[in-house]
């Protein structure tokens, strides 16, 4: 089977995943969803539940709770589907399908847009999927989606690139913990302990005393075997949005201020008034160039495509720090990165569509390299 609608690209929207950012991606999805043009694509909703288990749904019973950040779900209910790698992606049917007329017919996918944050999505391994059925998809490749996931690998390569960065230790599970009195020495009195892969925010502490330190360790070492100690960075958060793939184009900045200890996932995504974005930044056409420039700078350090947000440091003295790099950012309406392109220009809908085409061109490119001798 083909494109159902003559003319029409089937575009599959594949959200949820097993990471800790599951409900995130299912508020981007059903934002991409409502917002995608329906004259020139057809989407397909594939969500994919906390066990792994994909999920082909209908419109109308996609989502539990849609409207409520703190219970949204995925509906357990939808019929299970698995993707056929087999010249080009076909969905096929999974036996205990309830097969309801409103649910899309399975089949092949022409391009699929990978709103998945996190682990088990964001980080490469949705990607090399993706590359091994032989469907076009949205955002980074695999070697970036990788990188970009690991703070630890990330930051070595910015290091090696010459870009500002902060100071980082990691520590791996079954290691000896650092003294926090030494730590404070290199570091300064607050510290910031996080996964070294995760995203939005999940699993990172601010610490400021000793008390508060082995909880900060064991919190992060919930979500990941590698953890990083940073040095906390006091400045303003700015974030930009980064599109394109051989030439990508930089957003004008804009400005967190969060009202909580720091940019949490609360602050993010379940308190209304956890932040305040401020978009474009109030700062000077001067800064506002560097800003540009230094995430370019990052996209194309770490071989990004397609996408990518890139959050930053300003010190009171106007220098710049990166902080770290989002490969596939959330994606609702009042997320940052789509904000960003709206002040830019881009609507959101427009984004959606640049977003798809930049991932066929993509595909089309690498149709044209040789696989044999």
């Amino acid at each position: 089977m083909g494109k159902s609608i003559v003319n029409k690209l089937r575009v599959g929207i594949l959200f949820g995943g097993k990471s800790a950012e599951h409900e995130v991606s299912l508020q981007s999805a059903k934002n991409v969803f409502d917002a995608i043009d329906r004259d020139k694509y057809e989407p397909v909703l594939i969500g994919i539940d906390k066990t792994g288990r994909w999920l082909l749904s209908g419109e109308s019973r996609f989502l539990l709770d849609a409207d409520d950040p703190k219970l949204i779900k995925l509906n357990p209910s939808s019929d299970p589907v698995v993707l056929v790698p087999q010249g080009g992606g076909t969905l096929a049917n999974l036996p205990g399908g309830k097969n309801e007329t409103e649910t899309p017919a399975p089949g092949s996918i022409d391009v699929v847009f990978p709103i998945l944050h996190g682990p088990f999505g964001e980080d490469g391994t949705v990607q090399g999927l993706l590359k091994i059925a032989g469907i076009p998809f949205v955002g980074a490749d695999v070697l970036a989606s990788a990188a970009g996931m690991d703070k630890e690998v990330m930051k070595r390569l910015l290091r090696d690139a010459g870009l500002p960065i902060g100071k980082f230790q990691v520590l791996r599970s079954g290691e000896d913990i650092p003294c926090y009195d030494a730590l404070c020495a290199t570091f300064g009195p607050t510290l910031f302990i996080k996964p070294a892969n995760m995203g939005s925010s999940v699993g990172i502490s601010k610490v400021r005393n000793k008390d508060e330190y082995l909880g900060a360790l064991n919190e992060a070492f919930e979500y990941d075997t590698k953890i990083l100690i940073e040095e906390f960075i006091p400045g303003r958060e700015l974030e930009c949005s980064v599109l394109g793939n051989d030439e990508p184009e930089a957003s004008v900045p804009g400005e967190i201020i969060p009202s909580h200890e720091f940019y949490s996932y609360d602050a993010k995504y379940i308190d209304e008034a956890g932040a305040a974005l401020v978009i474009p930044a109030d700062v000077s056409s001067e800064i506002s160039g560097r800003v540009r420039k230094l995430a370019l700078e990052v996209f194309k350090a770490l071989c990004c495509e397609g996408l990518a947000r890139v959050d930053f440091f300003l010190k009171d003295d106007g220098s710049l720090i990166v902080n770290e790099i989002n490969t596939m950012p959330g994606f609702t309406r009042i997320s940052m990165y789509p904000k960003l392109w709206e002040a830019s220009g881009l609507s959101y809908t427009n984004l959606i569509d640049r977003l798809i085409c930049l991932a066929l061109e993509r595909f089309e490119r690498g149709k044209r390299l040789k696989t044999s001798v």
